[in-house]
């Protein structure tokens, strides 16, 4: 029996919604994908277009294959992603750059870095005259124009100068070229970089110099004092100095002067020697790291067991108003960790704070300006954060254990401190343990506290790192790679592998060890 007309116009007219509802959803996909492989394919990205293009494929078959047997494939898919770009390609770019020397005045291909050289060390033709000039484009090429003998002149980067016919000059200014467009001001500024990166030849005489302007409006010839020898792979001055390619992304004169900037080169394992190299980095890296050790493990032992004795004080049925109790020793933990860094530097300062001024009645104590003063107060600023996330996790770990447990030991005539030790801390560390490794990977790689508490001081003068005496192995990264004079990416990249084998090491011994002690128990 057939199902009547209004049911099946009903069907028909929700197939064909849903129907363009998908089809709608798989030209938004596929347009924002196109763009995104468009945009690598414009930056000459082909890692970044090859990983796109291999998701947008997946995706069309994922969300668009009309199967039931990819369902678990369309809530797996975004994750898998979100996995593969934030982590493991982080961690596989981090790793590729450790092996080079990428940084300050190495960040670039060789290529570009002859290119940077040859245009930055340029001298201005001696008695050379100054030229008005128009910026001109010609899809997307640009030029440069200029008057000369009521004439009217036009080169490119590859052209030199010559007449344009048909130009046209109004009160002196150019005010048309066939075949260009007339850039104005805004448009100049822009272009501004192109602009400036522009060298225009005078001529077919390499001495007569290239044209460069740096506002759009007047040139001046320059010639280069640095010309790249393609046979000998070397720079040559003007003076007859030779700058050979040293092999290591430079080119260095045989006095040891290098020119900047330089391009990136494999170099093996030279940033891991020079972490444990004793003359370079070698003496910091040690100190930082057995302080990071220590950091780590008082900021997790401190808080965890500060929490733990509020939360089996407050744990009892019979005191009263213990709701409010907990909910003021959360406070600290619902308030904004950065704001409370920041308030805690002002209360600690020397000169002014409030401990100092109001509390020890005008004492000069350097809280952050003396090594041990300043640890000393990052490990209570520390536990002044951590120590109410610690209060909530064992309070509800402890109302987990079963009340019979303790009757029976109280029975059995254990006493307080024995129930402690063999009913609670090892049912306790069943629960929580997998946090305590969580928190000491986080205070391991804890940047906030530091960078805002002390700035990884009080600085240690004698050192060329900038290291100070509360810097931690995250810390001591950003002052390499951002902080400090040379911005060694490289080096940078070296240490943050290291800290994450240091931490993965960690964590897995004692995940190991405490699956060990879920065991036995």
């Amino acid at each position: 029996m057939s199902a009547p007309l209004h049911i099946r116009h009903s069907h028909s007219r929700g197939f064909s919604a849903g129907f363009v509802v998908k089809l709608v959803l798989m030209a938004l996909v596929n347009a924002f994908g196109l763009f995104g492989i468009l945009s690598a394919w414009a930056a000459g990205s082909w890692g970044i277009l090859a990983f796109l293009l291999i998701a947008l494929i997946v995706a069309d078959l994922v969300y668009f294959l009309p199967t039931r047997r990819v369902l678990p494939a369309k809530y797996l898919y975004p994750g898998l992603i979100f996995l593969l770009v934030f982590q493991i390609f982080v961690v596989l770019y981090t790793a590729a750059t450790a092996f080079t020397n990428y940084g300050d005045g190495h960040n670039s291909t060789k290529e570009a870095a002859i290119n940077q050289l040859t245009r930055t060390y340029e001298q201005r033709v001696e008695g050379g005259r100054e030229y008005s000039v128009r910026v001109l484009s010609n899809n997307g090429e640009l030029a440069l124009a200029t008057t000369q003998d009521e004439q009217v002149l036009v080169g490119t980067q590859d052209q030199p100068l010559s007449a344009a016919g048909d130009a046209q000059v109004t009160d002196g200014v150019i005010a048309e070229v066939p075949g260009y467009d007339l850039l104005d001001y805004g448009q100049v500024t822009a272009a501004y970089e192109e602009v400036m990166d522009l060298r225009v030849p005078v001529s077919e005489d390499a001495a007569d110099g290239v044209l460069r302007t740096d506002d759009g409006r007047t040139a001046y010839a320059y010639t280069p004092s640095l010309v790249y020898d393609e046979q000998t792979d070397a720079m040559v001055a003007n003076d007859g100095t030779v700058y050979p390619n040293n092999g290591e992304g430079s080119f260095v004169s045989p006095a040891g002067e290098e020119l900047r900037p330089g391009w990136r080169v494999f170099v093996g394992l030279q940033n891991f020697a020079a972490i444990f190299n004793p003359e370079i980095l070698g003496g910091p890296f040690v100190s930082v790291t057995l302080w990071t050790f220590v950091f780590a493990i008082l900021s997790v032992a401190l808080t965890f067991f500060l929490g733990l004795l509020l939360a089996i004080l407050f744990n009892d049925k019979n005191l009263k108003f213990r709701t409010v109790y907990r909910a003021i020793i959360f406070l600290p933990y619902a308030f904004p960790a950065f704001l409370s860094i920041l308030i805690w530097a002002g209360l600690l300062n020397a000169d002014f704070g409030y401990i100092n001024q109001v509390l020890l009645g005008g004492a000069n104590i350097p809280w952050l300006d003396n090594p041990w003063l300043a640890r000393a107060s990052l490990l209570m600023v520390n536990l002044w954060l951590g120590f109410p996330y610690m209060f909530l996790v064992t309070t509800g770990a402890l109302q987990s254990i079963p009340s019979e447990l303790y009757e029976s030991a109280e029975m059995d005539g254990a006493g307080a401190a024995q129930r402690f030790r063999s009913i609670t801390l090892p049912m306790l560390m069943v629960a929580v343990g997998p946090l305590l490794i969580a928190s000491f990977a986080m205070n391991f790689n804890n940047f906030n506290v530091i960078y805002l508490l002390t700035g990884g001081g009080p600085q240690n003068l004698e050192s060329t790192t900038g290291v100070g005496a509360t810097d931690i192995l995250i810390s001591f990264v950003y002052k390499i790679a951002f902080a400090g004079g040379t911005n060694d990416y490289g080096v940078a990249s070296a240490l943050s592998i290291l800290i994450f084998i240091m931490v993965a090491l960690v964590s897995a011994l004692t995940f190991r060890r405490s699956k060990a002690f879920e065991e036995i128990n």
